[in-house]
């Protein structure tokens, strides 16, 4: 685990870290600086793309709050929980308050060509990850009597629906989706909701079938942050919700 530091001066009200898991670039970048511009603090994590993610720091510095950038390899349990502890004593006597865990690799392959080691990958990556930095993350934030989790789905992913191009994909994402509707009761009434922000085709996606798409359009980064803010911002009595960013997608 690896850091190092930028920005303004600390937040006079002591508002809290956010914790955003690959914010390098992309949809990552775009939450990092957003909640930067809500006044957290920012953890900008990363696991390759230092300078990216440097520069995701800055950003979120010249608004006038204080970011980190942590290097961590999430591909094992231990590793996402010691990112977590990491931001949340990046800055003492701010503490965690905020993650959003946007990590996920992503495969488009026939069923019957899916490797063992993407298959690994696609539920280690996008649903391990995220049980292990909620679940080190989950007692910190209930201690606080305040806290916000987002994690990032994929739209239409719970609908019992096949789609044989991207199983692994798809049953990691549905995870996610129950992990969160799960974690979302066990923290009730402790000030700590649980979300899920499910996008649809963003411009940043690997794949954009346009033509499948009601509303004729990728959506946006910006859209996609909007959803994640509201979250953040409403009561913690709107928990345990699924958000899809996408278009009418697989309606």
């Amino acid at each position: 685990m690896t850091g190092s530091q930028s920005g303004g001066a600390p937040h006079p009200a002591g508002r809290g870290t956010a914790l955003v898991t690959g914010a390098a670039r992309g949809i990552g970048r775009g939450l990092a600086v957003a909640l930067a511009a809500e006044g957290f603090d920012v953890a900008v994590h990363y696991r390759s793309s230092e300078a990216d993610a440097h520069e995701t720091a800055r950003q979120c510095g010249a608004l006038g709050v204080r970011a980190v950038t942590l290097r961590a390899d999430l591909g094992s349990p231990a590793g996402a929980r010691a990112l977590v502890r990491a931001a949340h004593a990046a800055f003492p006597e701010s503490g965690l308050a905020v993650l959003v865990n946007n990590v996920g690799n992503y495969v488009n392959r026939p069923l019957l060509d899916v490797t063992d080691e993407q298959w690994a990958d696609m539920l280690g990556s996008n649903l391990t990850a995220t049980f292990a930095t909620c679940q080190a993350a989950a007692p910190l934030l209930r201690a606080r009597g305040w806290g916000r989790i987002v994690n990032l789905g994929f739209a239409g992913a719970s609908a019992d629906v096949a789609r044989p191009g991207i199983v692994p994909y798809v049953i990691a994402k549905a995870g996610v989706a129950q992990l969160s509707r799960s974690l979302a009761v066990t923290l009730a009434g402790s000030g700590v909701s649980v979300n899920v922000v499910s996008p649809g085709v963003i411009e940043t996606s690997v794949s954009q079938p346009v033509r499948e798409i009601p509303a004729g359009r990728v959506g946006t980064v910006a859209e996609l942050v909007g959803a994640a803010l509201y979250f953040v911002r409403a009561s913690d009595y709107v928990t345990g919700q699924d958000l899809e960013v996408a278009g009418g997608w697989h309606l």
